[in-house]
């Protein structure tokens, strides 16, 4: 993948890898009993990287290592975090692996890890667990260890990120399946996404209120106060792949809220609503306006407007409820063409402003 200029954009690495290093490092500096400047370990994915230490600490008892967390061109919240693993001497065999301050704990079911728990996920416990074996292996030592991760500005960080509305509190969590952090992942929103319907759908949502963003996100709440925090979901430009995650869930109904750009793709069919992956198609919305009673002069205005916005902004002046109305119709008829029938399926239109300017329903 290639950045704006044309360069190759750069990997970085996961909490769950940067862990991994500082958990290794640690218990290394503390059986040879000398600082550790950079240490290597293998990710998920077959291969080594090597992290610099910024930071290696130890006494007879206990050892601390830091790194610095690289996700390299990916905007991950994350990114220039310290990751810090403590190892410790325990009086009983085997590893104990635990979260420090910074690291959320699990509240709600649903996750990966259990409620109670320190937010480290599976793969991450796994590189650490084998990672330090290893170690103690190399120096055949039978001795019990503990460990604990600490990302000392963690708790700060997880105000950017969902764990709140996960029911993960106190920090953020230790992640990452790879071991890397590939830019601009898709792939890493879209587990957050399902990842959200999980914990919605464990803790009894029967329905769900997917947005676009965060504004369309603020009117859902305001439309549907009753409804728990959890059933709040930022679907973000996956419409199609948010739906069919409900379906698999067994959610019985979905109501969706977004503005005139992406929606005006849905009533299409389009199901993946990034600006690059679809342009606004004017003629459909002009024949849309046309269906719902505009005038020959306001349709051909529509067929050569800038943006849906503009359209929306247009038909709102003129009054023109029924053209938001069939929007609104066209959304949940391709998102029941999505996910089959035993769905209900809502949609709200919003404008640039907050106001709202369509809202139609359909059981699948």
């Amino acid at each position: 993948m290639s950045g704006t200029d044309g360069k190759p954009l750069r990997t970085g690495y996961t909490t769950g890898s940067c862990a991994t290093a500082a958990a290794k490092a640690a218990l290394t500096a503390l059986i040879l009993q000398e600082p550790q400047q950079e240490v290597t370990i293998r990710l998920p994915i077959g291969e080594e990287a090597t992290f610099r230490l910024v930071r290696c600490e130890f006494d007879e008892a206990r050892a601390e290592a830091e790194v610095i967390k690289d996700a390299g061109d990916d905007p991950d919240a994350t990114h220039g975090a310290r990751i810090i693993a403590e190892v410790s001497w325990a009086g009983e065999p085997g590893i104990v692996l635990d979260g420090g301050i910074g690291v959320g704990r699990v509240t709600k079911p649903g996750l990966p890890v259990p409620v109670g728990e320190a937010a480290i996920n599976p793969v991450p416990r796994k590189m650490i667990r084998e990672s330090v074996q290893a170690v103690l292996n190399e120096f055949d030592i039978e001795r019990g260890i503990r460990v604990i991760v600490s990302v000392p500005d963690g708790e700060e960080i997880a105000k950017k990120t969902l764990n709140g509305r996960l029911g993960i509190i106190g920090g953020i969590s230790i992640l990452g399946t790879r071991g890397i952090v590939v830019p601009f992942s898709t792939a890493a929103y879209k587990a957050s996404v399902a990842q959200a319907i999980r914990v919605a759908v464990k803790c009894g949502c029967g329905h769900l209120v997917l947005s676009t963003g965060g504004r369309s996100e603020n009117f859902g709440m305001e439309t549907y106060p009753e409804l728990p925090e959890e059933a709040f979901v930022e679907m973000g430009d996956f419409v199609g792949f948010s739906l069919l995650q409900c379906r698999r869930q067994g959610v019985k109904k979905v109501t969706l809220v977004g503005m005139m750009g992406k929606f005006s793709k849905v009533a299409q069919g389009v199901m993946m609503v990034h600006s690059k992956s679809a342009p606004v198609d004017f003629g459909f919305l002009a024949q849309v306006a046309e269906e719902a009673g505009a005038a020959p002069m306001e349709v051909e205005e529509i067929r050569r407007a800038n943006t849906a916005a503009q359209v929306g902004d247009m038909m709102q002046e003129r009054g023109n409820a029924l053209f938001f109305q069939k929007l609104c119709e066209a959304c949940c008829r391709a998102g029941l063409r999505e996910t089959g029938d035993g769905m209900e399926i809502e949609t709200i239109l919003i404008s640039m402003k907050g106001a709202m300017l369509g809202r139609a329903g359909l059981q699948g």
